[in-house]
């Protein structure tokens, strides 16, 4: 265990919160897909997809820039994009692609 572990944790669970508060409006007729692939070499991948209509992540206001610190909300993309290798949103915005390399040194932590 390299400690990449809870960064694989903590993406997906914002990922999924923001699929089914923003993108499904917490509607529960609508679902949440996730697909997860974990290689013998250590890469995780997830793919979340939710039933909204389409979604510009780059429209997403900047957590740390001052005006918006204090805000209590807007910082799941920004999570999400720190703790994972690689971040990406595939069809309008529906589905979010992260992608955690594995750590060739365990001790570089």
């Amino acid at each position: 265990m390299d400690g990449s572990e809870v960064d694989i944790d903590m993406a997906p669970c914002g990922a999924l919160a923001n699929a089914i508060v923003h993108g499904n409006q917490e509607d529960f007729r609508k679902r949440v897909y996730v697909v997860c692939r974990c290689t013998t070499e250590g890469e995780v991948s997830i793919t979340i997809q939710d039933e909204r209509e389409r979604f510009n992540s780059d429209a997403i206001p900047d957590p740390t820039a001052p005006e918006n610190r204090l805000f209590s909300h807007g910082r799941g993309i920004y999570v999400m994009k720190t703790l994972m290798d690689e971040v990406c949103f595939e069809q309008g915005g529906t589905v979010v692609y992260m992608r955690k390399k594995p750590n060739a040194d365990p001790d570089a932590r």
